[in-house]
């Protein structure tokens, strides 16, 4: 039978996956044991888990996060993340096999992928300047916010080679992995938790957390950008443009870090 969308306030493109199990009915209304299932596969493929795992085992081999010089360890930075970014990309595509989803068509959609990539591209403007007028507005109005000096991933970017392994970092757990992670979040939601608009807050909040170690100034901008980001998921259906726009911007800023620092 044919099913109304809920009306989210969020324009759906008419290239949305068909594929929507039948337990979501269009009220948001789903089963218990569907719901719960739905957290406990929200909660695993969050990252924190995850990263925890790694953590304890990077820790049992004698991976620390500090090297021998009392400073942040890029290849210790670059295995977990790497690693996360795997375990993430694998989890989704499994989570989303086991109910009978087609990962391709909920992550990529079937939109032109040149149109897709070209509007990512229109957003890194838009994604800077974003963040310098959110930066300017909390250094005017919340200074206080800004609780970290220096960025201490900028004290990675020691020589060419360090920044090119960082950006390649980016590239690949910051705009592939966190894309698909918020892709799957937000469907998830949408189909079991609330509507993707609460899975909105709700992802770009603890995405913003995830960041509070760069200080509580980048947390908010972080959760902004994550808001952006997933807004364009889901008026688009493709992770396309928000993996671009991502992957650009964390370039960018890895750049700038990089002639800063030099």
């Amino acid at each position: 039978m044919a099913h109304e969308e809920p009306d989210t306030g969020l324009d759906v493109a008419p290239s949305q996956p068909t594929d929507t199990p039948p337990e979501f009915n269009g009220t948001g209304s789903a089963a218990v044991g569907d719901r719960l299932r739905a957290v406990g596969e929200v909660v695993l493929c969050s990252g924190f888990p995850t990263q925890l795992g790694i953590v304890v085992l990077l820790n049992l081999v004698g991976a620390t996060p500090i090297d021998a010089a009392g400073q942040l360890s890029l290849a210790y930075i670059i295995t977990l993340s790497v690693i996360d970014a795997g375990l993430i990309i694998a989890l989704v595509w499994l989570l989303l096999v086991a109910r009978g989803e087609q990962p391709i068509a909920i992550l990529v959609g079937d939109r032109s992928k040149v149109s897709e990539g070209l509007l990512g591209l229109a957003l890194v403007p838009v994604a800077l300047l974003l963040v310098t007028m959110a930066f300017s507005i909390m250094t005017k109005f919340a200074p206080w916010l800004h609780t970290v000096p220096e960025n201490p991933f900028e004290t990675l970017l020691t020589s060419p080679t360090a920044a090119i392994l960082f950006g390649f970092v980016a590239v690949v757990a910051g705009g592939l992995r966190e894309e698909i992670q918020r892709a799957f979040i937000l469907r998830r939601f949408e189909q079991y938790l609330g509507g993707p608009v609460l899975g909105l807050v709700v992802f770009s909040t603890a995405f913003g957390l995830g960041h509070l170690v760069q200080g509580q100034d980048a947390a908010i901008v972080t959760g902004l950008l994550g808001a952006l980001w997933g807004v364009v998921y889901i008026k688009r259906r493709s992770i396309v443009a928000p993996f671009v726009c991502h992957s650009m911007f964390n370039l960018v800023e890895v750049t700038i870090a990089y002639l800063g620092a030099s």
